[in-house]
């Protein structure tokens, strides 16, 4: 079941593989526009990833929602024929090839421009298209490891660098990508203009970390050490019953409420944490004072003292707790679709809440080549016409 989003109407050429681009896509599928995915004839790689349930992997499953899927072999002419053509009636085209690869398959943006004059045309990279790692493969450790990523995590005892265990430049990079090309959209709704979009993963990264992770290097000339701000322990406390915590006091009001849950009224004065500036100075000796307190309590207690006295906290929960949080439960986060090709299919809603133009995340990924005949007669094919493109293995279709 298709949305009537806020972009319903706008066609999507998506031809991007792994995470990166096709989150960026699915965002704005879910938001209402009809996101045409391009695959090979033997899918990409990310159905072969992750496990897997009738004829589709958890991979590919989450991160390719709100589209259809066309596959078409664009190692030949026809194939490349047939995306011309599909792109000459569409708005944006995306890719996420190296820099260099589009080009020599003839499908670079000064091309495509001739084809379609005011084409969004988006192109994803690593690295960029200049520079000595731009032609080199990316993966999101990669990108960790050259933003400082990698050294935010860093080990402070060990001072070993560490990475996230979750693909933060790769999902960042779709979030960045799909609001560059909804501020194009409406460019181009104001002006009746395409452009060409180049989004790097590394740009994206270092500038996302640099307001908290590099924000101490702002000034020229008066750099000070980026990890210093970040010394001491995570916001990480065991309470009495062995169960994990967080909580934070960064305001005035926040510290004293927080003192006063553990009933240590002393330390509201006390100069080394009165102040927000003095708190930051003292950070390791605060965080370890603060364990100590906690640690006096079982979880549900603190927790609830914290709350009473207005103090930033939660219980720390496992991936499979949460699907049963009240807040989660409240805000109907997690939805389950019922589906004739998957069966029941747990996922979270898409995040935005439109008061005039409603989304869901109803539209599950598609098969392999799901949708590549109804496109075709999108397209104005006959049906003798494309059992042809089917048979010379042109295209393929999810039940050839």
């Amino acid at each position: 079941m298709k949305n009537k989003g806020p972009l319903s109407g706008v066609k999507i050429v998506d031809l991007t593989a792994m995470v990166s681009g096709p989150t960026a896509t699915m965002i704005l599928g879910d938001q209402g526009a009809d996101v045409i995915k391009i695959e090979p004839l033997e899918g990409e790689l990310m159905r072969k990833v992750g496990s897997y349930h009738k004829g589709i992997t958890t991979s590919f499953l989450c991160c390719n929602r709100s589209k259809r899927s066309f596959a078409i072999n664009l190692k030949t002419k026809k194939g490349i024929f047939l995306l011309k053509k599909l792109i000459a009636e569409s708005d944006i085209f995306v890719q996420n090839f190296r820099p260099g690869t589009v080009e020599r398959m003839g499908l670079g943006y000064n091309v495509l421009k001739k084809i379609k004059k005011d084409l969004i045309y988006v192109s994803i990279s690593g690295f960029g298209e200049k520079g000595p790692y731009a032609k080199q493969r990316v993966y999101d450790p990669v990108i960790q490891a050259l933003s400082g990523l990698a050294d935010i995590q860093r080990d402070q005892i060990t001072n070993t660098p560490k990475q996230v265990r979750t693909i933060i430049p790769d999902k960042t990079t779709g979030l960045a990508a799909a609001q560059a090309i909804t501020a194009a959209l409406f460019f181009k709704e104001k002006h009746g203009e395409g452009q060409h979009i180049k989004i790097a993963m590394l740009d994206v990264m270092i500038a996302y970390l640099w307001p908290e992770g590099s924000a101490s290097l702002s000034f020229v000339g008066k750099e000070t050490d980026p990890s210093a701000g970040q010394l001491g322990l995570d916001l990480v406390f065991l309470t009495k019953d062995k169960k994990y915590i967080t909580a934070g006091a960064v305001t005035n009001k926040e510290w004293i409420g927080m003192c006063e849950a553990f009933k240590r009224k002393d330390l509201i004065h006390d100069e080394r944490f009165n102040t927000p500036n003095a708190r930051v100075k003292n950070t390791v000796i605060r965080r370890k004072l603060i364990a100590s307190q906690i640690k006096k309590y079982d979880s549900k207690t603190i927790l609830k003292l914290f709350q009473k006295h207005d103090v930033p906290s939660a219980p720390i929960l496992t991936r499979t707790d949460l699907i049963h949080n009240e807040q989660v439960i409240e805000n109907k986060i997690i939805k389950i679709y019922k589906n004739t090709k998957y069966g029941s299919i747990r996922s979270p809603r898409p995040a935005p809440i439109f008061s005039k133009s409603k989304i869901n995340g109803r539209q599950l990924a598609p098969l392999l080549g799901d949708n590549t005949i109804e496109i075709l007669k999108e397209l104005k094919f006959s049906n003798k016409k494309i059992a042809d493109l089917v048979g010379k293995k042109i295209v393929s279709t999810s039940n050839s």
